[in-house]
């Protein structure tokens, strides 16, 4: 085994679902074409709740497709999700687990809310139908590592599998989990990101109460934003070290060349333009990048008046006067934000922006603000090389978790 601290980690599969479709490649499509996954709200409890918008999941979505019917009934939707995504990622990337593959290799899955349908449904049964029991498996649906056992159990993954929960920074924080077992040895193989839905009639009234949901779109960036599109879906990545992906002729699609992690210790909601910029620099500094280097960063870009404002300031801080030579850009603007699941989305058009030299764009950018006076590649994306960038996320309990990529070696 190699010296384990030079260990460096590649990714060699990814699946998505998002309000963009279904699959990885459906998600890059829309985002490259600056097309939104926004539309109104499809929930039996649409007319009692005061947002009438969100990014949904296609209606055409069939979970039941790969899926036998005896696991079937142990997932809540975000699992379903989960397992479509790691189905794809696994595919492409062409691993065989069987023998000491599959013991070596972890399941790290980020969510923010978990089980929230079925926590719905069941509560519903009790308390408005006045229901005398729930569903018999309403426990395996709603835990929060439901999503990383049934890949485990599905595939025979035997390594270090669990469930990160770090509200909006879920995925980030997973996937570098993830890298860091495979960076010092515990894993050779890693199957992890991000699954989420939480399209929920307590959802959605709890994000109403806290007055950040937008009324018809996300223009992140834009002076005329007036909050967040909430929206589900999953992406899931395979991970490996680059000398186990060389050895099997594995297509390398990036590097995850480094992950930055911080904590803001300040408020429960309101960000920190510190915390985020320290998270950005420690990210650099593990994956061996100047400033310089990085040609583009996918922002956490909520569409919120106090995110934006922040994270371009925290933008600067960490950049400098290179901060005016990156391409910055939000994909909320499209897939809405997946909470969990959004750091993985977002991945996907990172990984892609890298390989195809595309920047997706910011959508519904109308009128730039004096406060967020970045390059966010408004409307339409930009051909651009991009030798490396970072992914942002950034969490309710002031978390910050940032992905640092290069492109494939």
């Amino acid at each position: 085994m190699p010296n384990v601290s030079t260990r460096r980690v590649v990714i060699t599969g990814m699946g998505a679902i998002s309000a963009l479709g279904v699959g990885a490649e459906a998600l890059w499509q829309g985002l490259r074409e600056g097309r939104s996954g926004i539309g109104p709200l499809r929930h039996q409890d649409a007319a009692r709740v005061r947002v009438k918008v969100a990014a949904q999941v296609p209606e055409s979505f069939d979970p039941a497709a790969g899926i036998d019917e005896r696991t079937l009934t142990q997932l809540d939707r975000t699992s379903e999700f989960a397992l479509h995504a790691a189905d794809e990622a696994i595919q492409q990337s062409g691993l065989d687990f069987s023998k000491e593959v599959g013991a070596r290799t972890a399941v790290i899955v980020g969510t923010g809310v978990g089980g929230e349908t079925t926590q719905d449904e069941q509560s519903r049964r009790l308390y408005a139908e006045n229901a005398t029991r729930v569903h018999p498996l309403s426990i395996v649906r709603v835990m929060t590592n439901a999503s990383a056992s049934q890949i485990s159990i599905k595939y025979g993954l035997r390594g270090p599998t669990f469930a990160v929960a770090s509200a909006c920074a879920s995925a980030n924080h997973a996937i570098i989990q993830a890298a860091q077992m495979i960076r010092y040895g515990l894993a050779d193989t890693a199957i992890t990101g991000g699954t989420e839905a939480c399209i929920s009639y307590v959802v959605l009234r709890g994000w109403e109460a806290m007055r950040v949901l937008a009324d018809d779109t996300c223009r992140p960036f834009s002076i005329n934003r007036r909050g967040l599109v909430l929206g589900e879906g999953a992406g899931i990545f395979v991970l490996e070290s680059l000398e186990h992906a060389q050895a099997r002729g594995a297509t390398i699609l990036a590097e995850l060349a480094g992950g930055g992690m911080t904590a803001d210790a300040t408020d429960i909601v309101m960000p920190s333009a510190d915390g985020a910029a320290s998270a950005m620099t420690h990210a650099l500094n593990e994956a061996g990048l100047a400033p310089e280097d990085v040609d583009y960063i996918n922002a956490h870009g909520t569409g919120t008046q106090a995110n934006d404002a922040t994270e371009t300031k925290a933008i600067r801080l960490a950049f400098g006067a290179h901060a005016d030579r990156l391409a910055v850009s939000s994909t909320k603007s499209m897939h809405g934000h997946a909470l969990g699941a959004s750091g993985a989305l977002e991945l996907v058009a990172v990984v892609n922006a890298m390989r195809y030299g595309i920047v997706p764009p910011t959508a519904n950018l109308d009128q730039a603000d004096p406060a967020c006076d970045l390059d966010y590649v408004p409307n339409v994306a930009r051909d651009m090389p991009v030798r490396a960038a970072l992914s942002n996320s950034f969490a309710f309990g002031g978390l910050n978790a940032v992905l640092a990529l290069k492109r494939a070696p």
